[in-house]
């Protein structure tokens, strides 16, 4: 329940309190005295849309505060306690400012939050119904909307089922459609994945062949050189069989291996050199022995690097192209394949595809037949409840209906043996139909009925939306325009009654709605046009008497309107 409102620099509000209670409030005032500016402050505590045109002429920001208990339990408070938010003594405290360049912020609980999580909880908090609100309602959408609200359950379970269905039939067409209109486009790619796998099969590279002939081509390209070497480098170590008289490496290690071992015996020390001078000979006789086989298997045939060279340039025709190596082709080839693979099955795909979205498209019917078949029990009742409610709204011979159709389309899905469009919610197409007395043609409430008739309807949908909301506040803003007379006494005893299952705060200029108020508050402007926090007021005894005279006859003192007033007054009373 709202408890309490502070408004500052909004509007012509200067600074002033909205103290609400349990029940039917009325707030009146002058007109432009500042009554409306109520229902914006509430919509910004709500996560409205922020307006630097809201902020007070010469005002740095406008800020609004609200007080709302919520009980520790509920859905609202839970969320708002997981936003880090705190509850004041069971009442949620929100606040919003908005600055005098359009920049707003939000806080909940004394927690800095997103805008966007003050209107998440707005729809457990308020119901805010005015002028907007009614213009919105005349929207075909938004008639289907209320119908799907007001069935609950019936309507709520098939619609998640067709959604869903719904999203997996448009992925499944957008799917198709790109398979079939790419056709040429893909059967291109198909072509040059498969030149591409055909160039690299005819020459077969193997994994690291690129590295391997590199080093063969080196080594073949200086094979005389490298022969030269290893013989001169044999010969040093293990002696020239044509230079007997020459001095090699092995000869003299084995010249100090002896002279070390004719005295080794008399130090331990020299020993272990000698040992050590022994292994240096067997290294060089290995390494001598491994130098005259390299010097004899050097393949110096120009014949191989002829061949290696090819080879090699046939693999840098298929870097160039595909990798930067020879793994990088071998990679990209194994992922053209898959994609060639996946290409060449387009018109296995096409098959599947149209397959599973025949199919969808029978399952949408069958799923779209059942909305139709809920809305229009539901749509039964409601325009029943909605009927019964103009008549204690001074409509006693009004009655309301709903039109449920289907547009044919041969591209949409078959419900009753029709084929009709289909959307995100179904297939149907939901007018509300008003046929205001005996006789009269039922036709579009936008159509067939006057302001005050339309106002009346607004009315009555609400009030039985209020038998399935669980929204604890309900805020009118003017829905009464264009009603006087006994239908604006009708409609006072409604919010009257409405009132006992709810808070309901109603703007309004008419004196009959405003008598069945529990509380009535008086919005009024000071002498420089500006509502002080002394310009919201509590209306009671005498003062209220006055002011409802006022907006009888705008003239407080007038005996008549006085006694109007005293009349309306008791009449509420003895309602209640």
């Amino acid at each position: 329940m709202l408890e309490e409102m502070r408004i500052r620099s909004l509007g012509v509000i200067d600074d002033a309190v909205v103290e609400l209670s349990p029940g039917f409030t009325a707030v009146t005032g002058e007109t432009g005295a500042g009554k409306t500016m109520v229902v914006t402050s509430l919509g910004l505590l709500l996560g409205g849309r922020a307006d630097a045109a809201l902020v007070r002429i010469g005002a740095k920001n406008a800020v609004v505060e609200g007080r709302i208990a919520v009980p520790g339990d509920a859905a609202v408070a839970v969320r708002a306690e997981e936003a880090g938010a705190e509850l004041d003594d069971g009442a949620l405290l929100i606040s919003r400012t908005v600055s005098a360049e359009g920049r707003s912020r939000a806080h909940l609980g004394g927690r800095s939050v997103p805008v966007g999580m003050l209107a998440e909880l707005a729809d457990e908090l308020v119901a805010v119904h005015g002028q907007t609100d009614q213009q919105g309602l005349l929207k075909l959408n938004r008639q289907r909307q209320a119908l799907d609200r007001y069935a609950g359950d019936a309507v709520a379970g098939p619609l998640a089922k067709y959604a869903e269905a719904y999203r997996r039939l448009r992925a499944v067409v957008r799917e198709l459609e790109e398979i079939t209109t790419r056709a040429r486009e893909r059967a291109q790619e198909a072509d040059l994945l498969r030149y591409g796998l055909d160039e690299i099969a005819a020459v077969e590279p193997r994994a690291g062949e690129d590295v391997e002939l590199a080093e063969e081509a080196e080594r073949l390209g200086h094979a005389e050189a490298l022969a030269s070497a290893a013989t001169v480098a044999h010969a040093a170590l293990a002696g020239n069989p044509e230079d007997p008289e020459g001095v090699d490496g092995a000869t003299l290690v084995a010249g100090a291996q002896r002279a070390l071992d004719a005295v080794r015996s008399h130090d331990p020390a020299l020993a272990a050199l000698a040992e050590r001078i022994g292994e240096v000979g067997i290294l060089l006789r290995d390494v001598a022995g491994e130098l005259a086989g390299y010097a004899d298997d050097l393949d110096a045939d120009p014949l191989r690097l002829a061949a290696v060279e090819e080879r090699r340039a046939a693999l840098t025709a298929l870097t160039r192209k595909y990798g930067e190596d020879i793994a990088a082709v071998l990679s990209w080839a194994e992922q053209s394949a898959a994609r060639l693979t996946e290409l060449d099955g387009d018109d296995e795909r096409i098959g599947e595809l149209t397959a599973e979205r025949d199919a969808l498209r029978a399952e949408l019917g069958g799923l779209a037949q059942a909305l139709t078949d809920a809305r229009t029990e539901a749509a039964e009742r409601f325009a029943a409840a909605v009927t019964a409610e103009l008549a204690s709204l001074a409509m006693p011979h009004a009655r309301v209906s709903f039109a449920i159709r289907q547009t044919e389309d041969p591209e949409g899905v078959e419900i009753g043996g029709r084929t009709v469009a289909y959307g995100p919610s179904g297939a149907d197409e939901v007018e509300l139909l008003l046929a205001p007395h005996p006789g009269a043609p039922a036709r579009p409430i936008a159509k067939g009925a006057s302001g005050g008739e339309l106002s009346r309807v607004m009315l009555a949908v609400e009030v039985v939306f209020a038998g399935t909301d669980p929204v604890p506040t309900y805020l009118f803003d003017e829905v009464d325009a264009g009603v006087g007379g006994k239908a604006a006494v009708e409609i006072g005893r409604r919010l009257a009654r409405l009132a006992r299952s709810a808070q309901v705060v109603v703007v309004t200029h008419l004196p009959q709605v405003a008598a069945f108020a529990d509380r009535q508050l008086l919005v009024e402007k000071t002498n420089d046009g500006s509502v002080t926090r002394s310009g919201v007021k509590v209306l009671e005894g005498e003062e209220r008497v006055r002011e409802l005279s006022r907006m009888l006859a705008g003239q407080e003192d007038s005996e008549t309107a006085r006694a109007h007033a005293e009349e309306l007054l008791e009449t509420a009373r003895a309602d209640r």
